[in-house]
């Protein structure tokens, strides 16, 4: 199911939609990041990449919670957008022979996965306000606040140090 079809309706139905379409993503960013965590060598971002797969685990389960709050069944849509920015993290990744680039290159990737969620929960937590929602909403800020400080200390590592090594 695409993005914009005839079963999306209501403003309802969109969050819905798109609530499943970040499960979807979460779920396959944790089957992304333990590749990213053995490629890093900086021992901060190896680190950073492991706490975050921890988190993005507790993400998906207040997804979960989120679903059930709202009586509605958890599960996933396909989402091209992450799989695309993952694809590319992979090829990237792939075409990288010396390491201090690689670790630049990887926080490239993991800001754009970072980026895309920083958007979905954002507009998600808009929309559970506009339809009452705001006990789904709150829940949903938690994850907003795990990507924005993630997406955060990814830059920190990067500009103060790691794209320095990489130059």
């Amino acid at each position: 199911m695409g993005f914009f079809t005839k079963d999306i309706k209501t403003l309802n139905d969109l969050f819905v939609h798109t609530l499943r379409d970040i499960y979807y993503a979460e779920q396959q960013i944790t089957k992304n990041l333990p590749d990213m965590i053995e490629k890093a060598t900086d021992g901060s971002l190896k680190k950073g990449f492991e706490t975050h797969l921890a988190e993005t685990k507790n993400q998906i389960i207040r997804l979960e919670k989120v679903f059930k709050m709202h009586g509605v069944d958890a599960t996933g849509v396909d989402c091209p957008a992450i799989d695309g920015i993952l694809e590319e993290a992979s090829d990237i990744a792939g075409d990288v022979d010396d390491k201090k680039v690689l670790d630049a290159a990887l926080i490239a990737a993991a800001q754009a996965v970072e980026h895309y969620e920083i958007t979905r929960y954002g507009t998600l937590i808009a929309w559970a306000n506009m339809l009452g929602r705001s006990d789904c909403a709150s829940v949903l800020q938690q994850n907003l606040d795990e990507e924005k400080a993630t997406d955060q200390k990814l830059n920190t590592m990067a500009l103060r140090g790691v794209n320095q090594k990489a130059a």
